[in-house]
């Protein structure tokens, strides 16, 4: 690969060059994503099925700690109400 001498480049040649970069790694991340993709799909013939695409919705547990202040809020309330 060539080396760019990038002080000598004006601005138009510096952003057709930005342009051009991201285009490249655009391209190079689709068909990386299409490689792991397919690679995904003959792995999940062997056993579990493959993960959920990043874009899944996912629901977060309650944690105990959170549970158990939960049920002493409602304890407070009960009481509260009660006097």
């Amino acid at each position: 690969m060539a080396k760019i001498d990038i002080d000598s480049l004006s601005i138009e040649e510096l952003a057709a060059l930005r342009d051009n970069a991201i285009d490249k790694l655009a391209q190079k991340v689709t068909a990386r994503q299409a490689e792991l993709e397919a690679e995904l799909e003959k792995l999940s013939l062997y056993g579990k099925p493959a993960k959920k695409p990043l874009g899944a919705h996912v629901v977060a547990k309650a944690r105990k700690s959170d549970e158990a202040a939960r049920k002493g809020d409602e304890a407070k309330e009960t009481t509260a109400k009660a006097a």
